[in-house]
């Protein structure tokens, strides 16, 4: 496995209503994928790649190649888990994941509403 599971998973995730998914799901609708993610599966740089969008644009959406569900879904939930961001909604092969940063200025944060 990749070694930022060891590192992340010591971070705590934080919790979201069903709502606030929803409105980060209507967010994300708009946006592009800033990430692809290849035949060559889920590497070390692309983990490096999903963090530094998710640094620079908390809300961001990753497009998978190929056509197995199951894989897709398994790229989901550890792309999750690696980057400690919260997997926001996943149809087929576009994937969207939000995580807070602290390094993006106040007026180009997502704001969700408290629901």
């Amino acid at each position: 496995m990749l070694k930022y599971k060891a590192i992340q998973s010591c971070k705590k995730i934080m919790k979201l209503s069903t709502k606030q998914i929803a409105y980060l799901r209507g967010l994300a609708h708009n946006l592009n994928p800033v990430v692809m993610i290849g035949n060559n599966g889920l590497t070390e740089n692309v983990i490096k790649e999903i963090e530094l969008n998710l640094n620079a644009h908390e809300l961001i959406k990753v497009q998978v190649a190929g056509d197995d569900r199951a894989a897709r879904k398994a790229i989901f939930e550890e792309i999750s888990t690696a980057t400690n961001a919260i997997a926001v909604h996943h149809i087929g092969k576009q994937l969207v994941f939000y995580r807070p940063s602290s390094t993006i200025k106040e007026s180009a944060k997502v704001v969700i509403p408290k629901m």
